[in-house]
């Protein structure tokens, strides 16, 4: 019974991350990140 609630628990957090990966995925949120990446980096080494 134990393990049976520990994989329900297991498999509703994986279904959950993946929910909200594909979410942020069709709101390209992924670009936004990459667009930060690449300012945070060029300001390190001073180009930006």
């Amino acid at each position: 019974m134990k393990n049976k609630r520990i994989l329900l628990i297991r498999y509703g957090l994986l279904a959950a991350a993946a929910a909200f990966t594909v979410i942020g995925l069709i709101k390209q949120e992924h670009l936004e990140v990459w667009e930060k990446a690449v300012k945070i980096c060029l300001e390190c080494i001073g180009i930006g």
